[in-house]
């Protein structure tokens, strides 16, 4: 099947284009200028010059396909570049579907994430809103909600490196946010993260299973965790015994209201809303239906982070 991939050389989307060539279709991707040292086999793959706000480069890339996969995101906007939730998340991906409406490009896949809602950030927003751009056409679709994505990074950002470059690798101790003024919840909020892997072969495997049509999965790691411990799994997977302190949500909140903007300043007030909300979600159900044995978050698959 030849298939158009919006969001081919990032994290995900190089485990993507893995699965679609181990699974016998024929990629073809959508890169931005500079972007073509970041793409996995490309001598396997059909190159489009071009970004998603290109109207003219969507359809070029969506010519001749038989299936689109949407799964441009940001963790985090820069307006002042032209960088931002609305453009990437839902702008683009509504293009995409009236392209392939009008070039009768049927099947669209759709990556979401876990715990989108309507008066949520602005990430969770206009994920939201691009799922019920979808549901609105005629257009043979399938959702996706993954939690926090983990397994190397292939050179791309991921959150578990991330922490252990910017927290393990502190001499600090590791923040355990919470909420109101009593340290009594400190770090104890939940996360199921899904192993990257896991993820890209349950999209591609959805292209050629016509009753995932019309459905949309939540799609989370077999093992739930809190914060504190996935701060302590990080650490013994680098060999480090870290230290921890409660952190009062408001505190960070305060400084990041002036700091934020700048791509120095760690962690956002929407990525920190999000974060102490949790992320969880039971998707034994899934992995059955896609007949796939989920990867833990442990020590033992966390041991790219010191790579």
């Amino acid at each position: 099947m030849r298939v158009a991939l919006l969001g081919g050389t990032g994290f995900v989307g190089s485990y993507i284009v893995e699965q679609l060539l181990e699974h016998g279709h024929d990629p073809l991707l959508l890169v931005r200028l500079g972007s073509e040292g970041k793409i996995q086999q490309p001598e396997r793959c059909s190159l489009v010059a071009g970004d998603v706000e290109d109207a003219h480069a969507v359809r070029d890339v969506l010519k001749d396909s038989e299936a689109v996969i949407y799964n441009i995101g940001i963790i985090r906007e820069f307006p002042q570049d032209g960088i931002t939730y609305q453009a990437l998340h839902f702008d683009g991906a509504k293009r995409s579907m009236e392209i392939a409406e009008a070039q009768g490009v049927r099947r669209f896949l759709l990556m979401s994430a876990n715990g989108v809602k309507a008066d949520g950030t602005g990430y969770q927003r206009t994920k939201y809103m691009a799922e019920e751009a979808l549901r609105c056409t005629d257009l043979d679709w399938t959702v996706f909600r993954p939690s926090l994505i983990f397994g190397d990074p292939r050179g791309n950002n991921e959150f578990a490196k991330q922490l252990y470059r910017e927290v393990i690798c502190s001499p600090l101790p590791a923040p355990l946010f919470y909420n109101g003024l009593l340290p009594l919840e400190a770090g104890k909020f939940q996360m199921s993260p899904i192993h990257v892997r896991d993820l890209a072969t349950v999209v591609v495997k959805a292209l050629d299973m016509p009753e995932t049509t019309g459905q949309v999965y939540p799609l989370c790691g077999p093992r739930t965790v809190a914060w504190r411990e996935i701060i302590r799994l990080i650490a013994n997977a680098s060999g480090v015994t870290k230290p921890v302190i409660p952190v009062p949500v408001w505190v960070v909140n305060t400084v990041a209201t002036f700091f934020d903007r700048f791509a120095f300043f760690p962690v956002t007030r929407d990525q920190l809303s999000m974060l102490v909300q949790g992320n969880i979600c039971d998707s034994t159900a899934v992995f059955e239906t896609f007949g796939i044995e989920p990867t833990a978050f442990d020590e033992d698959s966390l041991e790219y982070v010191t790579h």
